[in-house]
């Protein structure tokens, strides 16, 4: 790969990391993305989407919690059920038909982006 283009997409899990500790949220998307331009399969760019968004939470996670920003206490009792969601996910993910799997990632970017523009 060129230097140009690793430039751009160094830049642009740059930007992953500073969305989704901004926003708890998008970083993965603009990941996917990143990932499918460079030519990775759908299932194997959503699933490494993940594999590098994992530190970055955890890094965000501590951070805020070093700021007293948020309590584990508040968010423990949520953790389970993502933990589930995501055992759960990570099983389909492995069983969908990547056709599916991107008309599901479209609509949901889509349904998420009206969500943000009503509220």
């Amino acid at each position: 790969m060129k230097k140009s283009k690793k430039l751009i997409y160094y830049t642009c899990v740059f930007f992953s990391g500073l969305i989704n500790s901004l926003l708890g949220t998008g970083g993965g998307i603009l990941l996917i993305t990143i990932l499918a331009k460079l030519g990775i399969e759908p299932k194997k760019a959503h699933a490494t989407s993940i594999c590098i968004i994992l530190p970055i939470c955890i890094f965000s996670a501590c951070i805020y919690m070093h700021k007293q920003c948020v309590c584990i206490a508040d968010a423990s009792e949520y953790i389970v059920g993502g933990i589930l969601g995501a055992i759960i996910g990570s099983f389909v993910l492995s069983k969908i038909n990547p056709k599916i799997l991107k008309k599901f990632f479209g609509f949901f970017i889509i349904l998420a982006a009206i969500q943000l523009i009503v509220k």
